[in-house]
């Protein structure tokens, strides 16, 4: 069913729980829980409850061990169950594997950031229940959750057991040798309340979750008696009903969590129950209220509005809705994982898909200091940077961002990408022209930013060859974002973005001079710049550059090579043989002409005032021919440069395909968690492909090419600390 607002889902399929409770997760930007069902569940699941910046460092599972290999794998961590309810009727547990579901509802309503779930079930003792569930983390208390959960026996009195619980006694579906990630550290349980208390290993984050709960019979709270109940890491409390036919009881539980990122590890427990308590005290019904007016306000400035199609509708604000609930920018020490708060797969780590794609987004959506915080998050981490870059050899001061990274450390260990996957360094650089761009605020190079593009550029220095055969400089062995060939030479985009980035240093460093050269003179200081040979071996490298082309079809080439590739292009596979990466084996993909994402393509979208309109349309209708669009990052570029060069059709075909990736599951995989970093890409295909926004000169300018079969177009932007709103 297709809402403007809400994501509903009308059936019960046992075969699709894991897909669902991807799709109908919830957060707050603090942390987050997959749409697990709140009674108990023996089919196949993915239980899932995360905390923003609390992780583990899995040590590294490879097969063939690499010097400059990092040691672990940060994994963001499942933490405690906190929304269990066991339920028993007639001695009978409350189980939709073992039940007959006959009807089953449920919606996230983006709105007012909700889960609604009801559902009427017969058990196998032949007692039919019918169940509404309501539950939310909250925009306002960040360190509250909140359910209700009321039952109604349909067919007879009955008598109803309840067990809330909290169960502190998980792992990772992803742990790399089968290990649990948690110590215990202490747990009570009472009457009407209880708490846990876990500690992560290695890392030794600390985290309380305390339960206060009550229960209502038909709207009025009743003095009910819970029995406690302990087990190891896990604490609840029990007690059991006479429930009349048609009677309606109502369980409640606020849950506060508290972490030792925020609290004294001695006080976590007093500050979780601090939460639970004046939660209580508010009620349900003040805490669901207050919920909807925080999101409505954020809903007045992100909302986009699009007349005459729903799925497109529903498809955008799924993407805002889940950017917005990952990161707020109140903690600068996260950053948005690409699975958000939604599942375990890449480690919930920091990729450079932030800096490609999310900066705009919160630029425009939440103002210039939420997306300033995401850039000092790198410059904090230059240190870093220039470690990972020693452990490969650099030397000088070079620095390596991450591919993956919690702390700044690299902690992706695919060789092929922790290696070679070296673009990352012009994105972050990228970021930093794109928010002063914007902005305005060139102090920011002063401050932070030269710093950061000083280590960059002295990188990528060291990084290019000089070939005495072709007399330019190259780029040896590297992955561009097409992660679909590896160990390539001279892709196109890594050789074009390192180039504009050491002209772009160069540019910077030079500007501070002038304006600061106090300043100025204090970094060449700590950082020991050799301003006459390190600016002349720049600007020596990035006008002998090698850059592949094919001169007969006037396109840049992905790489060295790439039309000794079999050209074969993608509407001629067999769609059976699609997702490529779950069909062939890896031989075959790096074999074929095959493109994940078009890096010349990311490259004209970066840098498209450097190209003319005709150049820009060889080049994407040759690669979007061959591009099967098996990154999420993929599909929202191509929208854009369709746009741009008129190719409507495309542009919208493409749309459906970035906004509704995960609704519609496009690639197969939506069971392990959202692609939220790539939402913000959706969001880039409205706001610049279908309105056309561009600041130029220091102005914002639209030329809007809508689709043929929509209505109208509506947002704001934040821009330069004006509201500037949109409508075609």
């Amino acid at each position: 069913m297709t809402h403007p607002w809400k994501i509903i889902e009308t059936r019960f399929d046992p075969n699709r729980v894991k897909a669902a409770e991807s799709l109908f997760s919830i957060g707050n930007g603090i942390m987050g829980q997959r749409a697990n069902f709140e009674e108990n569940y023996t089919g196949e699941s993915l239980s899932g409850s995360y905390i923003g910046g609390v992780y583990y460092p899995d040590k590294t599972r490879v097969g063939w061990w690499k010097n400059g290999y990092p040691e672990y794998f940060a994994k963001v961590l499942n933490s405690a169950f906190w929304i269990g309810v066991e339920v028993k009727i007639n001695g009978e547990p409350l189980d939709l594997h073992t039940a007959k579901v006959l009807d089953f509802y449920r919606e996230l309503d983006m709105r007012h950031g909700l889960l609604i779930r009801r559902f009427t079930a017969e058990l196998p003792n032949k007692v039919k229940v019918e169940v509404e569930a309501v539950r939310f983390v909250s925009m306002v208390r960040t360190e509250l959750g909140a359910l209700s959960y009321s039952l109604k026996v349909l067919n007879g009195d009955a008598e109803v057991e309840l067990m809330p619980y909290t169960n502190a006694d998980v792992k990772n579906e992803d742990a790399n040798y089968d290990e649990k990630f948690w110590d215990f550290v202490e747990q009570s349980a009472l009457p009407s309340s209880n708490y846990v208390t876990m500690r992560t290993k290695k890392t030794d984050f600390s985290v309380s979750w305390f339960s206060q709960y009550e229960v209502a019979v038909n709207g009025k709270l009743s003095n009910i008696v819970f029995s406690p109940v302990e087990k190891h890491a896990w604490v609840g409390a029990s007690t059991v009903l006479k429930v009349q036919k048609e009677e309606t009881i109502t369980f409640y539980k606020y849950v506060g969590i508290a972490s030792s990122l925020n609290h004294h590890a001695e006080n976590l427990a007093k500050a979780a129950q601090e939460v639970a308590v004046e939660a209580q005290k508010a009620g349900f019904a003040a805490l669901r209220e207050e919920q909807s007016k925080a999101w409505e306000e954020k809903w007045a400035q992100a909302d986009v509005e699009i007349g005459g199609d729903d799925e497109a509708q529903q498809g955008i604000r799924f993407c805002i809705f889940q950017l917005l609930q990952t990161y707020t920018g109140k903690d600068t020490r996260l950053n948005v994982g690409p699975k958000g708060f939604t599942g375990e797969k890449y480690g919930g780590s920091t990729y450079w898909d932030t800096e490609a794609y999310c900066i705009p987004f919160y630029l425009s959506t939440a103002g210039d200091k939420t997306a300033r915080e995401l850039l000092k998050y790198r410059y904090n981490q230059l240190p870093k940077a220039i470690e990972n870059a020693q452990k490969l050899g650099f030397t000088d001061g070079a620095a390596l961002y991450p591919m993956v990274t919690m702390n700044g450390e690299e902690c992706h260990n695919e060789w092929e990408i922790t290696f070679e996957e070296i673009h990352r360094n012009g994105a972050i650089a990228y970021a930093i022209y794109n928010y002063i761009r914007y902005t305005g605020d060139r102090n920011y190079l002063a401050e932070y930013g030269v710093e950061v593009l000083l280590g960059i550029a002295r990188f990528w220095a060291q990084r290019i060859t000089w070939s005495e055969e072709r007399s330019k400089y190259v780029m040896l062995g590297v992955t561009g974002p097409n992660e679909y060939e590896n160990n390539v030479n001279n892709n196109w985009y890594t050789n074009y973005i390192a180039c504009w980035c050491l002209r772009y240093a160069k540019e910077s460093m030079e500007w501070v001079k002038q304006t600061q050269p106090q300043l100025y003179a204090e970094i060449v200081k700590k950082t020991h710049f050799d301003e006459l040979n390190e600016w002349a071996q720049w600007i020596d490298i990035a006008e002998k550059m090698h850059f592949p082309e094919d001169k007969e079809r006037q396109i840049f080439l992905q790489q060295d090579g790439y039309m000794d590739k079999e050209q074969i292009l993608v509407k001629d596979l067999d769609p059976a043989q699609r997702p490529l990466n779950q069909k062939w084996s890896w031989d075959r993909i790096l074999r074929s002409c095959f493109i994940k994402q078009a890096d010349v393509l990311q490259g004209l979208y970066f840098f498209e005032d450097n190209f003319d309109i005709d150049t820009i349309r060889r080049n994407f209708h040759f690669y979007e021919a061959r591009t099967v669009h098996e990154s999420s990052l993929s599909p929202c570029v191509h929208v854009i440069l369709a746009a741009r060069i008129g190719d409507m059709d495309k542009a919208y075909e493409l749309y459906l395909r970035t906004s509704r990736l995960d609704l519609d599951d496009y690639n197969k995989e939506v069971n392990e968690g959202l692609h939220i970093t790539s939402m913000a890409g959706s969001w880039l295909a409205v706001i610049q492909g279908f309105a056309g926004m561009r600041v130029r000169d220091g102005q914002l300018t639209f030329d809007p090419k809508l689709p043929k079969h929509w209505t109208g177009l509506s947002f704001k932007v934040n821009f330069r600390g004006e509201i500037v709103e949109f409508k075609a």
